[in-house]
């Protein structure tokens, strides 16, 4: 992505408060602003790390600058991530097996559980035994991956559970999901979504890019059926499985595409995939969209202008910018708000609901 068209490029804070005021300035909006503030501290229950090799041992790292940093240890992360770490490496450097080759490490954690996947530019069926003592010892859901191989020890999915205006939702996901880096966050910005509804009429609902169904699953129960779109196999898998976990019933997840899914509510192609629902049973009244840091293309925005109500979570404020003054030809802004994902950094997370002008 272009740098240019990053926020968390060209914002020079990473104070929530200066963020907010910096934000406000390049949007240029005369609204009231809803502000979610983060924990400054072991919040984050991803990270990736790159490992550094020197002539006896392995070190955790990251880069900064395009350059590699050793780190010793990271107070943003879980707690869980962050006992995990030491543990994990000192296991890796007393076997040469498990150090060789190892480029990196991705962690994933749940409120009450953890996993890790290491990354090796080598054969991992040739260490195999070694992964697993590994896993053993340190009882830890273990993943493996070189190139076009995979190896799980344990389990490789995760439970989660949300507290959501009261109510505990449950998840299952894996590191192969798309999973919103701060938990805490995370639940404001789905009871947000659901409060910012609240007075609205409700019929149908309509979710591009639902993931594992993490705002489908609880916003599901306000509407009378919903339809959930997403490309990823893994994450339709999850959501067909977090729904049943939650007893939900309403909802439709489909493997299609946003531009698959234009063509098909247009009656310009017919999809296998879509053989047992006729879209003509749905009136959507809302559709939620939570696209990738490029934002929506047109397509997308022409497709979501077509209802009343539209509730847009946005990763980067400038390509939300920029959809805004299209779907502002059709619709108003009725709430705004603005979330510190990752605290003490640069960037920011949005959340707006727009209404149609007509």
């Amino acid at each position: 992505m272009n740098n240019k068209t990053d926020f968390s490029s060209i914002c020079p804070f990473m104070d929530f408060e200066k963020k907010v005021d910096f934000l406000k300035e390049k949007l240029n909006l005369n609204l009231d602003f809803e502000l979610y503030p983060s924990e400054n501290k072991q919040y984050r229950i991803r990270v990736e790390l790159a490992v550094y090799h020197d002539e006896n041992k392995a070190h955790w790292a990251m880069f900064k600058e395009k350059k590699k940093v050793i780190i010793e240890n990271l107070s943003f992360v879980d707690e869980k991530i962050s006992k995990l770490m030491p543990r994990l490496l000192q296991e890796i450097n007393l076997s040469e097996n498990l150090k060789n080759k190892l480029f990196g490490a991705e962690f994933l954690a749940s409120k009450d559980e953890i996993s890790v996947c290491l990354l090796y530019h080598k054969d991992i069926n040739l260490i195999e035994q070694d992964l697993k003592k590994l896993s053993d010892k340190l009882n830890l859901n273990l993943i493996a991956r070189s190139r076009k191989k995979k190896l799980v020890f344990k389990k490789e999915e995760l439970n989660q559970r949300l507290q959501i205006l009261g109510q505990e939702i449950k998840y299952k996901f894996s590191n192969d999901c798309f999973v919103q880096a701060n938990t805490y966050i995370n639940e404001k910005m789905i009871e947000w979504a659901i409060r910012a509804i609240k007075d609205t009429k409700k019929q149908d609902f309509l979710e591009l890019y639902c993931g594992y169904g993490n705002f489908t699953i609880p916003m599901s129960k306000f509407f009378d059926k919903t339809l959930a779109t997403e490309l990823s196999k893994n994450n339709i898998k999850f959501a067909i499985l977090n729904s049943k976990l939650n007893n939900i019933t309403n909802i439709h997840f489909i493997r299609l595409s946003s531009e698959e899914l234009s063509q098909a509510l247009t009656k310009k192609r017919e999809f296998f995939r879509l053989k047992d629902i006729n879209l003509d049973n749905f009136n959507f009244s809302h559709v939620l969209i939570d696209p990738p840091r490029t934002g929506c293309d047109k397509e997308v925005l022409n497709l979501v202008k077509k209802y009343k109500n539209i509730i847009y979570i946005s990763c980067n404020p400038l390509t939300l910018k920029r959809d805004l003054e299209l779907l502002k030809e059709t619709h108003k802004i009725k709430k705004f708000a603005i979330f510190d994902q990752f605290a003490k950094t640069s960037h920011l997370e949005c959340g707006v609901l727009l209404e149609s002008l007509f």
